[in-house]
């Protein structure tokens, strides 16, 4: 993929690049979301969502690529997993064509790249999908920069909080373009539902003392209107309902947060163009296989242990089907709608059979 030269901005609001036709909103570290500050194309988003999703299976050799890659059957043979990533890169590839034809050429911008880590010496950049196995990859870039002996002795906090790792939107525009053409670009990500109910578990289930009053008050306030002063006060016990009802509010009490934002959004994967696109069904099997294939020390593995909650049972596709029967069938379309790209360029399954 060609990459054109990068902008020098400060504000995200300047970049035009078109995103999925979601709605668009500021990232978590701007989270007061001011009526002055909302996207026009928010309004009619819904809509648009509709149009692009007719357009996008109208063709064919799209169509004939969907199923092409069975969840749970990868294994780590190389022959095989190279054709699973022929696959996907072709699928994403195709959808990419299909959504931004007709759009004028973008340029690549700091904020295209902020959510992706560098790892010189293996020439990896890895693009952070939280809620799809991020917190063990950032333990794996930890080892391979030799700043930790083995990804079990690297705590939470210093995963978290360390500001051990370079991003790639702290170099200048030279080393970054270098990178995108040099570096093998990978990204790893999860059925989009099954990554919305862990999010939401673990920010909302647990006590948590950023998500409760940073999300949790605006929201308990707007949706809930019988809420006690506890609630309110505290920002403690969103039900899902109230969280899908601010996913999907156009006029969202507090901004997006990247643990819920679709990867579209997260990593520009049309722009982007990565070499290795991995899933949270399969993580650990092709983690190790591209592991391998950048040459990483042979006693390198990619851990299996869970970052947060340990004792918690790991969401899965039967615990996020419960989640989502809280719901009714107008709420479930909604929310398929805001991350059709997600399960469209991915290649996820419709999860639920009453959703078009």
């Amino acid at each position: 993929m060609h990459l054109s030269v990068l902008r020098n901005i400060s504000d995200p609001a300047e970049d035009n690049f078109p995103r999925p036709a979601q709605p668009v909103q500021l990232p978590v570290f701007s989270w007061v979301q001011h009526s002055s500050l909302i996207n026009p194309r928010d309004i009619t988003a819904a809509h648009v969502t509709k149009s692009h999703r007719k357009l996008l299976l109208k063709s064919g050799p799209l169509v004939q690529q969907l199923n092409a890659d069975p969840p749970g059957q990868i294994k780590e043979n190389p022959e095989q997993m190279t054709q699973v990533q022929q696959s996907r890169q072709r699928l994403m590839r195709e959808v990419c064509a299909k959504y931004t034809s007709g759009t004028t050429k973008q340029t690549i911008t700091r904020m295209h790249v902020s959510r992706i880590f560098v790892e010189d010496k293996h020439k990896l950049l890895y693009c952070e999908v939280p809620k799809a196995g991020c917190s063990n990859w950032k333990r794996v870039l930890m080892v391979l920069q030799g700043l930790a002996s083995s990804t079990g002795e690297i705590q939470h906090d210093e995963v978290h909080y360390g500001n051990h790792l370079k991003r790639l939107d702290s170099f200048d525009q030279k080393d970054i373009i270098h990178r995108l053409k040099t570096y093998t670009k990978v990204l790893f990500l999860r059925e989009p539902f099954e990554r919305l109910v862990s999010a939401f578990r673990d920010k909302f289930e647990s006590p948590n003392s950023y998500y409760h009053p940073v999300f949790g008050k605006p929201i308990i306030s707007k949706y809930r209107s019988n809420a006690t002063q506890y609630a309110l006060r505290t920002g403690a016990g969103v039900t899902f309902k109230e969280f899908i009802q601010y996913l999907l509010d156009v006029h969202r009490p507090v901004g997006m947060d990247i643990h819920w934002e679709p990867v579209g959004h997260l990593c520009s994967p049309c722009l982007l163009d990565y070499d290795f696109i991995g899933k949270f069904e399969t993580l650990e099997e092709e983690a190790n296989f591209l592991l391998r294939s950048i040459g990483a020390p042979s006693n390198l593995t990619f851990p299996s242990f869970k970052d947060r909650n340990p004792n918690a049972e790991r969401t899965s596709l039967e615990i996020t089907k419960r989640y989502f029967a809280q719901l009714n069938v107008t709420e479930r379309q909604r929310a398929y709608d805001f991350y059709y790209m997600d399960y469209l360029m991915f290649n996820y399954s419709k999860p639920f059979k009453d959703l078009h």
